[in-house]
């Protein structure tokens, strides 16, 4: 049970949208254990009002898209291409006449302004449903900084998921499985590489109905400091997805995804996930990893190695997801779970957890909060 002895730290976090809610006493201390979300240095979770390492210029600048496209194609590792936080970049119609794909060199950082001096930071967006993906990092050492991402369908489609896969609907399918026509509808990714070491910081992502990032190989990858939210897609919806991948995801304000973190847990992969708020509006648990039974495989594996530590979940809803049995290890503690109160099947599935998942201390409830 919790000591007699411990303290409430509030955090206050601030969003990018002014009407989402915020976040507040996001860390515990207890017996000098620190549990829950603890923002560091470099600014706030989330990011916006308050980050330390925005870029505010480059050694090239756009302000069209056609700007972009060049300074792009021009750009070199270790360059910066920036946008001005006033600018809205809108990808729609080369999406339908061109399947047009923004890319961006290996090394090169493209960046906008989010947070400073209440800039929202540049608006790259499409709105057509098949933009698959709207951004790819062609190379090791992207960096996307200070920008807003926004997909074409926030929705969750409910009822396109239920004709797709109810028997009530078999005839209006007219011959075609049940996942052929549930992607009849297209979906959208916003950003997707094959390399290593993409950094995504200071961003805003909605609206992606598959994944607002998609890590689909490489290792290295570092997504922090962002807010992330609003990409739900019933069946689909990511925030960060994963691949055969490695990354570090901490310092993100989440909320309105079908799962913020996902995994497809085909081997190599994992992530490490600390420093998160999840603010708990899921149709879906919050934190994922697939297992063999997902992909039909005939194995129970369910990636290589995870870490999810430090993060604080203010759902009701089921916050971790590992659907069989990490090849390494899969190591859950000092997370606070803020309205459940006790672990079990409500807070973690597959419970019980397999052998190769340890769950540590983690912190239950908010008035009398239990270390369990």
């Amino acid at each position: 049970m919790l000591s007699a002895l411990f303290a409430v730290v509030a955090t206050p976090l601030l969003p990018a949208c002014g009407n989402r809610e915020t976040a507040k006493d996001t860390r515990i201390q207890v017996d000098g254990k620190v549990f829950g979300c603890v923002p560091d240095s470099t600014g706030p979770v989330g990011g916006g009002k308050g980050y330390s390492r925005a870029v505010m210029a480059g050694e090239h600048r756009a302000v069209s898209v056609e700007e972009l496209i060049e300074s792009l194609r021009v750009a070199r590792p270790g360059e910066a291409v920036y946008i001005p936080g006033n600018v809205v970049l809108d990808f729609t119609a080369l999406v339908f006449a061109e399947s047009f794909v923004l890319h961006i060199p290996g090394g090169v950082t493209l960046a906008s302004n989010r947070g400073i001096l209440g800039s929202p930071g540049a608006l790259l967006k499409s709105d057509a449903f098949q933009t698959s993906p709207l951004i790819r990092a062609d190379g090791p050492g992207v960096r996307l900084t200070g920008l807003r991402i926004q997909g074409p369908d926030s929705e969750r489609r409910l009822e396109h998921w239920k004709r797709s896969f109810s028997s009530l609907y078999k005839e209006e399918r007219e011959g075609l499985t049940e996942h052929q026509y549930y992607y009849r509808f297209p979906v959208a990714r916003g950003v997707y590489t094959e390399f290593d070491d993409l950094e995504i910081d200071n961003c805003e992502m909605s609206g992606w109905s598959q994944a607002a990032v998609f890590l689909s190989e490489g290792k290295g990858h570092h997504i922090h400091h962002n807010y992330i939210h609003s990409n739900q897609r019933q069946g689909l919806g990511y925030g960060v997805s994963h691949g055969t991948s490695f990354s570090l995801i901490e310092y993100n304000l989440f909320g309105w995804n079908r799962h913020s973190i996902a995994g497809t847990g085909r081997p190599p992969s994992g992530y490490i996930a600390r420093y998160n708020v999840e603010l708990g509006h899921s149709l879906s648990h919050n934190f994922d990893m697939h297992g063999g039974r997902d992909r039909k495989d005939g194995t129970t594996i369910a990636g290589s190695r995870i870490e999810i530590y430090n993060n604080t979940f203010l759902g009701t809803g089921r916050a971790i997801g590992i659907r069989g049995s990490p090849e390494e290890y899969a190591r859950i503690y000092r997370n606070w779970f803020k309205a459940h109160f006790a672990p079990g099947p409500a807070v973690i599935i597959d419970w019980p957890v397999a052998d190769t998942v340890e769950l540590g201390e983690n912190l239950y409830g908010t008035n009398t909060p239990a270390v369990q």
